[in-house]
């Protein structure tokens, strides 16, 4: 099923165009959001991707470890 509405980006109307905003002139582009799979097989790239665009927190090297050892000993000297 193909999708007929477009949302601009420019100024948020709904349209049935899909080459520009009749009113402003604007980009459209789809309103839907993708379909969602349980068993997507890109998902590993496409969170490796944000990763690397800073869209993610990045995770240290060895910090893991040492934040939970961290955490134990402030629970011990309690």
């Amino acid at each position: 099923m193909r999708w007929l509405m477009r949302k601009c980006v420019v100024c948020g109307r709904y349209t049935l165009r899909r080459d520009r905003c009749p009113v402003c002139g604007g980009e459209v582009r789809v309103p839907h959001p993708p379909r969602f799979s349980p068993e997507d097989k890109y998902l590993k790239y496409r969170y490796l991707m944000k990763k690397l665009a800073g869209l993610l927190p990045v995770e240290e090297e060895g910090g893991g470890e040492a934040k939970k050892e961290a955490k134990e000993a402030t629970r011990a000297q309690s």
